[in-house]
C-alpha cells in the first residue's frame, strides 16, 4: 500500500472505488482465500492509498447470518485515472470472471467525520481531478458507514440495529445498500446509493436509524467510527438483480431489472 511518507494520523484523500461481488458457488473458495489474503491482494495498484476487503451477512444483508459468496472491496486512490486504472487491472476483472453477479463505483468524497483503522479522509479536490463542473443535484448520492463496536457493547448495539438496517433496505430514494464486516459482530460497515441527498437524509434523521444511532453515541457502544458522504461518478454491473448500464452516471438512471 502507498502509505508514502504521510504522517500517522493526516487525513488522506482521493477517489474511492467500491466493489460489490456475489461469487459463483463453484468459486466461492476463491473468494474466501481473497477475503483472508485482504490487503496484500492490492499491493501492486498504483496510488492506494486504503483498502477494505469485507465479508457480509446472508444474501449480502446485515443480519448476523454469514454469506458464503457475498464480499465487499472499499478502496481509495490518490486520483481518478489510478482509480479507472484498477478497475481494468487483472486482480478487478478476477473478481469478475468468478462472480455471479458483480457492482462496481468510482466515487468523490464530500464530507467525512471520524477514522478507519485510525486514518481520517478528507473531501476530494475536484479541482486536481477536473471535475469542477460536477454539480451536487445532478449526481447519485453515497454513503459509507462504519463502526468497531465495543465487545461488551455489542449485545446492546444489536437489539437497535436489525430495525434500522430493515428500514434501509426499504428507504424511498435508496437505489442499493449492502451490509459488511471486518470482523462478526464487531466490525461492521454499511454501503448505500441513493437517488438524492434528500431521500439519504430523509433515512438517516428520522426513524429507527436515528434512534440506534442517538444510543451508540449516548452509550459508546464504539471504539471508533466514522461516516462518509459521496458523490457517484460512475458505476456498472448486476445487483440483487438489478441492472446498471456501463456508463458515467451525470443523472439519477431508471434502473431496469436485468
Amino acid at each position: 500500500m502507498d502509505q508514502g511518507t504521510r504522517p500517522k494520523h493526516a487525513p488522506i484523500s482521493g477517489v474511492v472505488v467500491v466493489l460489490l461481488v456475489d461469487f459463483l458457488a463453484s468459486k466461492k473458495s476463491w473468494g474466501w482465500m481473497k477475503l483472508a489474503q485482504g490487503a496484500s491482494n492490492f499491493k501492486h495498484a498504483t496510488g492506494l492509498l486504503f483498502s477494505k476487503v469485507m465479508g457480509s451477512g446472508h444474501d449480502g444483508g446485515f443480519g448476523l447470518r454469514p454469506s458464503s459468496t457475498h464480499q465487499g472491496l472499499v478502496l481509495l486512490f490518490d486520483t481518478l485515472v489510478n482509480a479507472q486504472v484498477f478497475l481494468d487491472s487483472d486482480i478487478a476483472v478476477q473478481y469478475k470472471q468468478h462472480a455471479r453477479e458483480w457492482w462496481s463505483s468510482t466515487l468523490v468524497i464530500d464530507s467525512s467525520r471520524g477514522e478507519w483503522n485510525e486514518a481520517s479522509w478528507a473531501p476530494t479536490d475536484l479541482a486536481k481531478e477536473g471535475l469542477t463542473g460536477l454539480s451536487k443535484d445532478s449526481t447519485l448520492v453515497a454513503t459509507l458507514t462504519r463502526a468497531s463496536i465495543r465487545p461488551a457493547s455489542a449485545l446492546a448495539f444489536w437489539r437497535y440495529a436489525p430495525q434500522a438496517q430493515a428500514d434501509l433496505s426499504n428507504a424511498s430514494g435508496c437505489m442499493l445498500a449492502m451490509g459488511l464486516g471486518e470482523a462478526p459482530l464487531v466490525r461492521q460497515c454499511t454501503f448505500s446509493v441513493w437517488r438524492d441527498t434528500q431521500s439519504m437524509l430523509g433515512y438517516a434523521q428520522g426513524g429507527a436509524h436515528r434512534t440506534a444511532i442517538q444510543a451508540a453515541y449516548k452509550h459508546t457502544f464504539f471504539s471508533e467510527s466514522m461516516f462518509v458522504r459521496m458523490r457517484v461518478l460512475s458505476m456498472a454491473g448486476v445487483w440483487k438483480g438489478i441492472y446498471y448500464p456501463p456508463q458515467p452516471v451525470t443523472t439519477p438512471l431508471e434502473m431496469a431489472h436485468a
